[in-house]
């Protein structure tokens, strides 16, 4: 049955592992095309501290879902949902490979899984309610309400939080549960890397950001009318150098906590990626191409390799 649906390349893996680079290189080499799945890329101006790819890392390949939202406005899974499945189709009528790249596992989900999500209002009242409560308070709340979607969920991101309850409370079903059958016939690629590795890269690319000019970025965003609190919810690096730029912290203890937060979330997203027994883990490119190569041909006349004539 699978071999009927539309095929779809998925590059998961935690952050700093490489996945655009591998993306951009599967998509080269076999005629496709990239569909970010990132929770803050879709943000305009959220650029330098998500390490969004930019023109030239690209190499001429098309890339969708940067920079549709306004950081101002809250971005949800149901509206990711739709344009990476208006994408998907756009990139299949061009006789394209849909490669969906990213570490944001529950976008993954949503697409790889069929998940269907209601469409719930914001309640703002709610939300201001909720608001008021600490990050551990509200995922306690969520643990209690929704024990799956709390597993798998960042702890430590309040916007999410807010808006995982605010779901459940509005529906009264885990949002696990609310599903449809599968649309493509799937390949998952995982970047694998060693504990101590991960955090090198981790480390090297947080100050690779900040010489890029990380603490600019986040005062052009406050500068553009977005509350601190606002900027924080972006979370990680955004947080504490945020608690820096208000005076609450020095430079030098804002990098230390981003560097620990940034370690943990990779830890969170292996965790959520090792319970995925699709992922084909791979250590370099030479694997993901004989992975990738193997999957279009299957069930296919048609060469995967991109021609002169495509």
């Amino acid at each position: 049955m699978s071999s009927q649906l539309p095929k779809l390349i998925v590059v998961v893996g935690p952050t700093a592992t490489g996945k655009s680079e591998l993306a951009v290189k599967i998509a080269r080499n076999f005629n496709g095309e990239i569909i970010s799945a990132d929770s803050r890329q879709v943000y305009k101006g959220i650029d330098i501290g998500t390490g969004k790819i930019t023109k030239k890392e690209m190499q001429g390949i098309p890339h969708y879902l940067l920079d549709v939202a306004s950081p101002k406005r809250t971005f949800t899974v149901v509206q990711y949902k739709k344009l990476a499945e208006k994408a998907i189709k756009k990139i299949k009528k061009r006789n394209k490979i849909p490669i969906l790249c990213g570490g944001t596992g529950f976008y993954i989900q949503a697409i790889v899984d069929g998940i269907t999500i209601p469409e719930v209002k914001p309640d703002w009242k709610l939300r201001k309610n909720l608001e008021k409560k600490s990050n551990k308070e509200l995922f306690e709340m969520l643990k209690k309400l929704d024990a799956t979607r709390a597993k798998k969920i960042d702890a430590k991101n309040p916007r999410r939080l807010v808006r995982a309850i605010e779901v459940f409370l509005k529906t009264k079903k885990p949002i696990r549960k609310i599903k449809k059958s599968q649309d493509y016939d799937v390949l998952m690629i995982g970047i694998k890397k060693e504990k101590d590795e991960l955090k090198k890269l981790t480390d090297i690319r947080l100050k690779k950001w900040l010489k890029q000019g990380l603490i600019t970025e986040i005062k052009k965003l406050k500068k553009s009318g977005l509350s601190w609190k606002k900027i924080e919810n972006f979370g990680l690096e955004y947080f504490w150098i945020a608690k820096y730029l208000q005076n609450k912290i020095i430079l030098k203890e804002a990098v230390e906590k981003s560097k620990k937060d940034i370690e943990k979330y990779a830890k969170r997203q292996m965790t959520w990626f090792k319970k995925d027994k699709r992922i084909k883990w791979i250590k370099n490119f030479k694997e993901a191409e004989n992975l990738t190569k193997k999957f279009l041909l299957k069930n296919s006349r048609r060469s995967p390799y991109k021609t002169a004539s495509d």
